[in-house]
């Protein structure tokens, strides 16, 4: 069981509350991520959008640009632990982090978890349901141990949590969070070529491209059993 940092002033007692977990931290990040995030240019409480990439075990979260309500990336974290390798969950139990399109409302947000802070990141969605994949309570989390979850440190997700509970708390109905194997160059997806899940990459690379474009996060629907953008 996890028991409160060094920086918490709260009680075990208290500590084992979720909102007052919750508001201990942003109390104690608001300060230093609000200095961070003007510096490059942005807002604490604008819209967040996150991406993970597996292979080289990356997390960004992106933030709107207030003026251009374009998306920036705001940072970088490394992901510490994740179990599974390249491709998507399919089975409960399977040890597999998945890959796709999510989405994360207030509702997934669990300032109560056993590593600290965590989100559900809403597996299984549509296209996983639509293919009988199953598995449940996959989370961004706290602590370096993972089954399937993405582990970001205490420190780590501290930070992230309190970015995505800002926007949520300031009018972002939900954000999203986008899950690829890789960085999406024609380059490493053509290394892909032959691998069972080049079909499925592809597809992720749609996607992919259309943030790269835009800079604005698409919406995200289901066709024939394949990701559609808009």
């Amino acid at each position: 069981m996890h028991s409160p940092d060094h920086h918490s002033t709260l009680s075990h007692k208290d500590y084992a509350r979720g909102h007052l977990r919750e508001k201990d931290v942003i109390y104690r990040m608001t300060p230093r991520m609000t200095k961070e995030i003007a510096e490059k240019g942005m807002k604490l409480g604008s819209p967040v959008f996150i991406r993970i990439f597996k292979e080289s075990h990356e997390l960004e979260i992106w933030m709107e640009d207030t003026k251009t309500k374009k998306f920036k990336l705001f940072k970088t974290w490394k992901v510490a632990a994740m179990s599974g390798k390249l491709g998507p969950k399919l089975a409960e139990g399977d040890l597999q982090a998945p890959e796709g399109f999510y989405y994360v409302a207030k509702s997934q947000m669990k300032p109560d978890s056993k590593f600290h802070l965590a989100f559900n990141i809403g597996y299984p969605n549509s296209y996983d349901r639509a293919h009988a994949y199953t598995g449940s309570f996959i989370m961004v989390h706290g602590n370096r141990v993972s089954a399937g979850c993405f582990a970001m440190t205490d420190p780590g997700i501290e930070e992230i949590y309190t970015l995505c509970s800002q926007a949520l708390t300031n009018g972002q109905p939900f954000f999203r969070i986008h899950i690829f194997p890789f960085r999406m160059s024609a380059t490493r997806l053509n290394k892909a070529k032959g691998h069972r899940w080049h079909a499925f990459w592809t597809n992720l690379k749609e996607g992919y491209d259309w943030f790269e474009e835009k800079k604005t996060p698409p919406n995200v629907a289901l066709k024939e059993k394949r990701y559609t953008f808009e």
